[in-house]
């Protein structure tokens, strides 16, 4: 069983419907024993760093994250998700994410011709040997939506790398934690076979 978690965000919907179509067993769930009882969690997530981090207060899941962290459960955060895994961010000043992970979310630059959010396809340059990018090869493309990005603060955490305008760590694995700026659940063949490797994390 895969647990969602659901705080309001966008693109749950279309995450639960990528995982059923691999087959997979889903429940979209903010109940603590629940989420803590799956196999799986992922927290996706469109949508304000501020106010997803204010959700996550309001439905009382930032310790039940945490304690999914701490039970060694695999966790995926995907686009938002990645961000609140991490410090802070640009986006909103003052607030703090997750802490799960080290790091920032940083604005994308602006730069002649290159258009903020960054809304489209760009490749991967795989790096440090990730398990989510198992059978996938150099330069695949995926989606992006997003105007803000991540700057690790451990490079060996970085499973995936893209470039627009700035050098964006576009996926990160560190034990039980893995996460990804892009979508999966929007990237075609590529993006099916990194959420089926996040399903067999384990087995």
């Amino acid at each position: 069983m895969i647990a969602i978690i659901d705080y309001d965000a966008g693109n749950i919907k279309s995450v639960e419907k990528a995982f059923q179509f691999l087959g997979e067993e889903t429940v979209l769930s903010r109940d603590r024993d629940e989420i803590l009882g799956a196999d799986k969690v992922v927290l996706p997530g469109v949508g304000s760093f501020g106010d997803a981090m204010q959700k996550l207060k309001d439905y009382h899941l930032v310790n039940t994250i945490y304690d999914v962290v701490d039970k060694k459960i695999p966790f995926l955060g995907i686009c938002l998700g990645l961000q609140l895994l991490f410090e802070n961010s640009d986006e909103t000043p003052g607030v703090c994410g997750l802490g799960i992970l080290p790091g920032e979310i940083k604005k994308i630059p602006d730069r002649e011709g290159f258009k903020i959010p960054h809304i489209g396809w760009n490749s991967l340059q795989l790096v440090n040997d990730g398990r989510l990018f198992e059978g996938i090869a150099q330069q695949s493309y995926v989606y992006f939506v997003h105007s803000f990005y991540l700057k690790a603060g451990d490079c060996q955490i970085v499973k995936a790398k893209t470039d627009y305008v700035a050098d964006i760590h576009a996926s990160v694995e560190k034990d039980n934690v893995f996460a990804c700026q892009f979508h999966p659940e929007k990237s075609g063949d590529v993006g099916l076979k990194i959420l089926k490797n996040f399903s067999k994390i384990g087995e």
